[in-house]
């Protein structure tokens, strides 16, 4: 499986972006998905999740209510729809993929950059 992570930019504070993540593979759509993101200086952060199926989707605190994540299996393609965005969000912004809720980091995007200014 490989996952390929596009759509970072710069952008002012209050903007908004949209990152795509295409994967590989037949069992994609079935595999949990998600975004983490590291700033510079900072550990990696995990900011939401989708299941395979289902409706199911987590968020961390500090995106809730501004960060949408969605899906379109027929496109194996996962979204990270950033609105409101902080300059606290810029960051490398990451896409997994795996084959359980819990853990599903078996497969990684390579990274999009998210500048966002003040």
């Amino acid at each position: 499986v490989q996952l390929q992570a596009f759509g970072g930019g710069s952008v002012q504070a209050g903007g908004s972006l949209r990152l795509s993540c295409v994967g590989s593979g037949r069992s994609f759509s079935t595999y949990t998905k998600g975004w983490f993101r590291q700033a510079p200086g900072k550990e990696r952060e995990l900011i939401g999740k989708i299941g395979g199926t289902g409706g199911t989707i987590d968020y961390a605190d500090s995106v809730k209510g501004r960060f949408t994540i969605s899906r379109d299996n027929a496109k194996n393609t996962v979204y990270l729809q950033m609105n409101s965005l902080k300059p606290e969000d810029t960051a490398i912004y990451y896409c997994a993929a795996g084959t359980t809720w819990r853990t599903f980091t078996d497969y990684w995007g390579q990274g999009t950059e998210v500048t966002v200014s003040s």
